[in-house]
């Protein structure tokens, strides 16, 4: 398994407009996806970070989704009113979820 992190920052009274966003856009168009396996919303309302992490069953449907993850990055950031800080790919080496 692969993960993409995406870190946002930006103001914490927007973070919920950017789950919003996620929620009815973002992931409707993920789950189309070949080999997506799952995605994590993770937000600090303090700080207004945003992360979110997105999963992939192997490299190749990770980099297949290149494209179409920078246009929906981009969407997430306009619509939280965020700025994009950073983006990195991962090796998942141990995943853990009870069934």
């Amino acid at each position: 398994m692969f993960a993409r992190m995406n870190t946002f920052e930006g103001s914490p009274n927007q973070l919920d407009d950017a789950l919003r966003n996620v929620r009815e856009q973002v992931l409707p168009q993920l789950h189309q996806q070949d080999g997506f396996k799952g995605l994590m919303f993770l937000a600090n309302y303090q700080s207004g970070e945003l992360q979110l992490m997105s999963l992939w069953e192997n490299a190749q449907a990770m980099r297949a989704s290149e494209e179409e993850a920078n246009r929906l990055r981009t969407e997430v950031a306009e619509a939280g009113d965020q700025e994009i800080t950073n983006v990195e790919r991962y090796d998942v080496v141990l995943f853990e979820a009870p069934s």
